[in-house]
């Protein structure tokens, strides 16, 4: 063994104290925070919580002030209380939810209020849904709050009347012309004309266009049997 051997092994060996000595530190501090439970607390697990009416604040449990028309919660966080419902949190207090004329209190929350059917949000006030002619109530008061009877369409606040062509039925679509045409006929323009088959072709799957016969295939609006 050379000397630079030795030096490291002697190096080594004088430290296994120290590192023993700095561990009984470590477990000696563990065993004192596991140990140091304060007034008003369980332990929980490995540490501790609060008991019921009280909450952690700077290390301690300190009791739980309930405001007028709130319940306690679980005080490991927050401030180990909530208002009850048709209130809502101000700083320390619960005030009552004022509800404007034709509202009603969430079932979700009940700090909030939404607006009866027929009404909508507008300026904390609830104000009532002018439905136009050949129109109905939406289920959602969102957008428009209505929406137009079957055969009409939006357009400028009011429904319109869809102008559907001969042979063509109305689609029930929001989007598109509103229309499709009948089976056996096709739109060009406003208009449904008759789909044209060709000699060993047949209406495809949509019934508003063609294809060819098997083993005939198309080609220059025709089923040709050659390639």
């Amino acid at each position: 063994m050379n000397a630079s051997s030795r030096g490291s092994g002697v190096i080594a060996y004088l430290l296994i104290p120290l590192m023993v000595f700095a561990g009984s530190i470590e477990f000696a501090k563990a065993q004192g925070v596991e140990g140091a439970i304060p007034a008003n607390a369980s332990a929980y697990g490995r540490g501790w919580r609060c008991d019921p009416e009280f909450r952690e604040v700077d290390g301690a449990c300190a009791v739980v002030t309930l405001p007028a028309n709130a319940y306690l919660t679980d005080s490991s966080y927050g401030t180990g209380w909530k208002c009850k419902y048709g209130h809502k949190q101000n700083k320390d207090a619960c005030e009552p939810v004022v509800l404007p004329a034709n509202a009603y209190l969430s079932a979700v929350s009940g700090d909030r209020w939404l607006c009866d059917r027929g009404y909508r949000e507008d300026n904390r006030t609830c104000a009532a849904i002018v439905v136009p002619a050949n129109a109905y109530l939406a289920y959602s008061s969102s957008n428009s709050g209505w929406e137009c009877d079957r055969g009409y369409r939006k357009a400028d606040g009011a429904c319109n009347a869809i102008e559907v062509p001969p042979h063509a039925y109305l689609s029930g679509r929001s989007y598109g012309q509103g229309w499709e045409c009948d089976r056996g006929y096709r739109r060009v323009h406003a208009a449904c004309v008759v789909v044209e088959l060709p000699q060993n072709a047949h209406l495809d799957f949509s019934g508003n266009d063609w294809e060819c016969n098997q083993p005939y295939r198309k080609r220059n609006h025709a089923c040709t049997s050659g390639d």
